[in-house]
Protein backbone atom coordinates (compact mmCIF):
# COMPACT_ATOMS: atom_id res chain seq x y z
CA UNK A 1 0.00 0.00 0.00
CA UNK A 2 1.46 3.77 -0.82
CA UNK A 3 0.46 6.61 1.39
CA UNK A 4 0.42 10.27 0.38
CA UNK A 5 1.69 12.32 3.20
CA UNK A 6 0.89 16.10 2.13
CA UNK A 7 3.24 18.76 2.64
CA UNK A 8 5.25 20.91 1.54
CA UNK A 9 7.76 21.17 4.70
CA UNK A 10 10.57 19.59 4.29
CA UNK A 11 11.45 19.26 8.23
CA UNK A 12 7.92 17.72 8.36
CA UNK A 13 8.23 15.64 6.04
CA UNK A 14 11.18 13.97 7.53
CA UNK A 15 9.43 13.39 10.80
CA UNK A 16 6.61 11.63 8.85
CA UNK A 17 9.12 9.23 6.61
CA UNK A 18 11.08 8.54 9.88
CA UNK A 19 8.30 7.30 11.84
CA UNK A 20 5.71 5.42 8.87
CA UNK A 21 8.33 3.92 7.15
CA UNK A 22 8.09 1.02 9.78
CA UNK A 23 4.80 0.01 9.14
CA UNK A 24 6.16 -1.20 6.04
CA UNK A 25 4.44 0.91 3.38
CA UNK A 26 5.69 3.27 0.62
CA UNK A 27 5.65 5.94 1.43
CA UNK A 28 5.28 9.45 -1.31
CA UNK A 29 4.98 13.05 -1.36
CA UNK A 30 4.56 15.93 -3.82
CA UNK A 31 7.88 15.63 -5.40
CA UNK A 32 7.05 12.23 -6.06
CA UNK A 33 4.16 13.62 -8.27
CA UNK A 34 4.01 14.73 -12.22
CA UNK A 35 2.43 17.88 -11.06
CA UNK A 36 2.44 20.03 -8.23
CA UNK A 37 -0.95 19.57 -5.93
CA UNK A 38 -3.08 22.60 -5.53
CA UNK A 39 -3.07 24.93 -3.14
CA UNK A 40 -6.26 24.39 -0.32
CA UNK A 41 -6.82 27.17 1.78
CA UNK A 42 -6.47 25.82 5.80
CA UNK A 43 -10.22 28.14 7.01
CA UNK A 44 -10.92 25.44 9.71
CA UNK A 45 -10.89 26.59 13.36
CA UNK A 46 -8.90 23.87 15.05
CA UNK A 47 -5.53 21.99 13.79
CA UNK A 48 -7.63 19.01 13.54
CA UNK A 49 -9.65 20.79 10.94
CA UNK A 50 -7.04 22.12 8.79
CA UNK A 51 -5.39 18.53 8.96
CA UNK A 52 -8.58 16.90 7.69
CA UNK A 53 -8.61 19.66 5.01
CA UNK A 54 -4.88 18.98 3.55
CA UNK A 55 -5.56 15.24 3.89
CA UNK A 56 -8.92 14.87 2.41
CA UNK A 57 -7.92 17.51 -0.41
CA UNK A 58 -4.48 15.26 -1.31
CA UNK A 59 -6.85 12.02 -1.12
CA UNK A 60 -9.21 13.29 -3.92
CA UNK A 61 -6.34 14.79 -6.11
CA UNK A 62 -3.91 11.81 -5.69
CA UNK A 63 -6.18 8.56 -5.00
CA UNK A 64 -4.64 7.44 -2.44
CA UNK A 65 -4.44 7.22 1.46
CA UNK A 66 -3.08 10.38 2.62
CA UNK A 67 -1.67 12.00 5.89
CA UNK A 68 -1.46 15.69 6.61
CA UNK A 69 -0.30 17.31 9.81
CA UNK A 70 -1.78 21.16 11.31
CA UNK A 71 0.67 21.66 14.00
CA UNK A 72 1.76 24.79 16.21
CA UNK A 73 3.09 26.58 18.57
CA UNK A 74 0.46 27.66 21.72
CA UNK A 75 1.59 30.46 24.13
CA UNK A 76 0.20 30.62 27.54
CA UNK A 77 1.26 34.02 28.32
CA UNK A 78 -0.44 34.79 24.42
CA UNK A 79 -3.59 32.83 25.64
CA UNK A 80 -2.98 29.84 23.26
CA UNK A 81 -1.50 32.17 20.58
CA UNK A 82 -0.12 32.20 18.06
CA UNK A 83 -2.38 28.19 17.61
CA UNK A 84 -3.35 27.83 14.43
CA UNK A 85 -1.63 30.83 12.94
CA UNK A 86 2.01 29.65 13.70
CA UNK A 87 3.50 29.44 10.37
CA UNK A 88 1.92 32.81 9.88
CA UNK A 89 2.62 34.49 13.54
CA UNK A 90 4.61 37.83 11.44
CA UNK A 91 2.69 37.28 8.51
CA UNK A 92 2.59 35.99 4.85
CA UNK A 93 4.64 34.56 3.27
CA UNK A 94 5.74 32.39 6.34
CA UNK A 95 8.87 33.22 7.58
CA UNK A 96 10.74 31.46 10.56
CA UNK A 97 13.40 34.77 11.41
CA UNK A 98 10.81 37.11 11.25
CA UNK A 99 7.91 35.02 13.20
CA UNK A 100 10.72 33.74 16.19
CA UNK A 101 11.74 37.48 16.06
CA UNK A 102 8.23 38.37 16.99
CA UNK A 103 7.87 35.91 19.07
CA UNK A 104 10.72 37.07 21.38
CA UNK A 105 9.54 40.58 21.09
CA UNK A 106 6.03 40.28 22.44
CA UNK A 107 7.50 37.44 25.26
CA UNK A 108 10.14 40.36 26.14
CA UNK A 109 10.13 41.22 29.87
CA UNK A 110 7.71 37.74 30.79
CA UNK A 111 9.65 36.00 33.50
CA UNK A 112 11.10 32.25 32.65
CA UNK A 113 8.51 30.62 35.13
CA UNK A 114 5.42 32.79 32.78
CA UNK A 115 6.93 31.35 29.53
CA UNK A 116 4.90 28.04 29.55
CA UNK A 117 4.69 26.80 25.97
CA UNK A 118 3.14 23.68 23.88
CA UNK A 119 3.52 22.55 20.53
CA UNK A 120 0.47 20.69 19.29
CA UNK A 121 0.34 18.04 16.48
CA UNK A 122 -2.80 17.02 15.29
CA UNK A 123 -2.15 13.98 11.86
CA UNK A 124 -5.45 13.80 10.05
CA UNK A 125 -5.67 10.34 7.71
CA UNK A 126 -7.89 10.13 4.32
CA UNK A 127 -8.90 6.89 2.66
CA UNK A 128 -10.06 7.14 -0.94
CA UNK A 129 -13.39 4.71 0.89
CA UNK A 130 -14.28 7.57 3.00
CA UNK A 131 -12.87 6.54 5.94
CA UNK A 132 -10.90 8.97 8.18
CA UNK A 133 -9.28 9.79 11.61
CA UNK A 134 -7.23 12.70 13.24
CA UNK A 135 -4.82 12.33 16.43
CA UNK A 136 -3.19 14.61 18.47
CA UNK A 137 -0.08 14.82 20.08
CA UNK A 138 1.60 17.28 22.73
CA UNK A 139 5.16 18.27 23.86
CA UNK A 140 4.79 20.35 26.84
CA UNK A 141 7.50 23.55 27.42
CA UNK A 142 8.74 27.17 27.63
CA UNK A 143 10.10 29.95 25.23
CA UNK A 144 13.74 30.33 25.56
CA UNK A 145 14.90 34.48 26.38
CA UNK A 146 17.22 33.56 22.80
CA UNK A 147 17.07 31.40 20.15
CA UNK A 148 19.81 28.42 20.40
CA UNK A 149 20.77 25.50 17.97
CA UNK A 150 20.74 25.12 14.28
CA UNK A 151 18.73 21.79 14.31
CA UNK A 152 15.18 21.28 14.01
CA UNK A 153 12.71 24.12 12.27
CA UNK A 154 10.02 26.63 12.77
CA UNK A 155 10.05 27.57 16.24
CA UNK A 156 12.55 24.95 17.41
CA UNK A 157 15.76 27.14 18.53
CA UNK A 158 12.81 28.61 21.01
CA UNK A 159 11.54 25.77 22.74
CA UNK A 160 13.10 24.18 25.39
CA UNK A 161 11.71 20.40 26.22
CA UNK A 162 12.54 18.29 28.92
CA UNK A 163 15.40 16.98 27.11
CA UNK A 164 17.06 20.14 26.08
CA UNK A 165 16.27 23.09 23.12
CA UNK A 166 14.74 21.26 19.92
CA UNK A 167 17.27 23.74 18.18
CA UNK A 168 19.62 21.58 19.89
CA UNK A 169 19.07 17.49 20.35
CA UNK A 170 19.35 15.27 18.14
CA UNK A 171 16.04 13.83 15.71
CA UNK A 172 16.09 10.79 17.73
CA UNK A 173 15.62 12.64 20.92
CA UNK A 174 13.09 15.30 19.27
CA UNK A 175 11.25 12.33 17.34
CA UNK A 176 10.55 10.47 21.44
CA UNK A 177 8.69 13.66 22.99
CA UNK A 178 7.74 16.00 20.27
CA UNK A 179 4.08 16.73 19.71
CA UNK A 180 4.65 14.93 16.15
CA UNK A 181 6.61 12.15 16.85
CA UNK A 182 3.32 11.69 19.86
CA UNK A 183 0.46 12.10 17.27
CA UNK A 184 2.62 9.97 14.42
CA UNK A 185 3.06 7.13 17.28
CA UNK A 186 -0.34 7.28 17.50
CA UNK A 187 -1.34 6.90 14.03
CA UNK A 188 1.04 4.49 13.25
CA UNK A 189 -0.88 2.74 16.40
CA UNK A 190 -4.36 2.71 14.73
CA UNK A 191 -3.64 2.15 11.21
CA UNK A 192 -1.77 -0.81 12.09
CA UNK A 193 -4.20 -1.78 14.77
CA UNK A 194 -7.47 -1.13 12.82
CA UNK A 195 -6.80 -0.23 9.09
CA UNK A 196 -4.03 -2.38 7.72
CA UNK A 197 -5.25 -5.97 9.23
CA UNK A 198 -5.66 -8.57 6.30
Amino acid sequence: MTFFVATKNEGKKKELLRILMPLGIDVISEKDLKEPLDDVVEDGTSFEENALIKARAACIATGLPSVADDSGLCVDALGGAPGIYTARFAGEPSDSAKNNQKLLRVMSGVPMEKRTARFVSAVACVFPDGREFTVRGECEGKIALELSGTKGFGYDPLFISELGCFGEISDEEKDSISHRGAALKLLRTKLSEEYLKG
